[in-house]
């Protein structure tokens, strides 16, 4: 039988990332034959990824990349990179991963995250990004996946906000009519204001006019309910319940919320005066924001 040396078995522990002992195990199965130690292992990791594929993975990061799109104009992506725990998600060998996946849509533009498992890594083109998320999976003993994504073409400037930690992230698009207005300082204040409004306040949708029925009936049946357990007269109800829709709209419209830095006047207002200290008319095309862990939670309402 070949001799398994500890230099043998440390080089095979550095390039697979597997345990000394299971390293030691694969080699003595292979007689010492250093590549078919890194096929038995690559096997037992498949195997093993398989089982931890079904375990609920709720931590992770949010990746962002803006790019400047050439005469097309900017393009935005953000990728939400899913694992089980904080520590993984902290480590550089995730965080590399996820700049990997970014890479990917970058170059590809995939139409979701079932589409991105397909397309070819970057680091390893012989495999897919469905198969370098099994092989991290192996590697590092936890589930992985890709839960989100979005590319998202600017109609305007497009602006981000990164929580420490890149948990929370969030893209804005905000239009002017005259090109000239993006690279001003004033400008591009607004613009980061807007991000972490929309950070901070968590609005779900950009106006009124875009909140769908469901919502709108939802929350009327709430409040009508409230009204009731208050002790309002059932003729006043309606009356009471449209009162507290215009409340309602300034929570979850970003056009209609209070600014943050200024609680006095609207998002809507707030435009309006840039507009006019600019010269311009500026506006919100679009805000994507990501959150880690929001498609899991979501996810297992729904299965309730």
């Amino acid at each position: 039988m070949a001799e398994i040396t500890a230099q043998l078995v440390k080089q095979l522990r550095e390039m697979t990332g597997a345990g000394m002992m299971e390293c030691k195990k694969a080699l003595v199965e292979a007689n010492g034959d250093y590549e078919e130690a890194q096929v038995i292992l690559r096997k037992r990791g498949l195997a093993t990824a398989a089982k931890k594929a079904s375990r609920s993975a709720k931590e992770g990061l949010i990746g962002l990349s803006i790019s400047s799109g050439g005469p097309a104009g900017e393009i935005g992506l953000l990728v939400e990179v899913n694992c089980e725990t904080d520590f993984v998600a902290k480590t550089p060998d995730f965080k590399a991963l996820v700049e990997e996946i970014k890479q990917v849509i970058a170059q590809n533009a995939p139409a979701d995250a079932e589409a991105l498992k397909a397309l070819p890594s970057i680091s390893e083109p012989s495999l897919n990004v469905a198969d370098l998320l099994t092989a991290k999976i192996a590697k590092v003993g936890e589930n992985m996946a890709v839960s989100r994504l979005a590319v998202h073409k600017a109609a305007g400037a497009l602006g981000s906000y990164t929580h420490p930690g890149s948990k929370l992230v969030v893209l804005v698009d905000v239009t002017t009519t005259n090109p000239a207005t993006r690279e001003k300082p004033e400008f591009k204040e607004l613009v980061q204001d807007l991000a972490m409004q929309v950070a901070a306040a968590d609005p779900k949708f950009l106006r009124k006019e875009e909140v769908t029925s469901g919502f709108i009936e939802r929350e009327k049946d709430i409040q009508r309910a409230r009204a009731l357990a208050e002790g309002k007269p059932e003729k006043i109800v309606d009356k009471v319940v449209e009162g507290r829709m215009s409340k309602f709209y300034e929570e979850v419209c970003l056009l209609e919320q209070p600014f943050i830095k200024e609680n006095s006047l609207t998002v809507t207002q707030l435009l309006q005066e840039k507009s006019k200290q600019l010269g311009d008319e500026i506006g919100v095309a679009a805000y994507i924001r990501y959150k880690v862990g929001e498609t899991a939670a979501a996810e297992e309402a729904a299965a309730e």
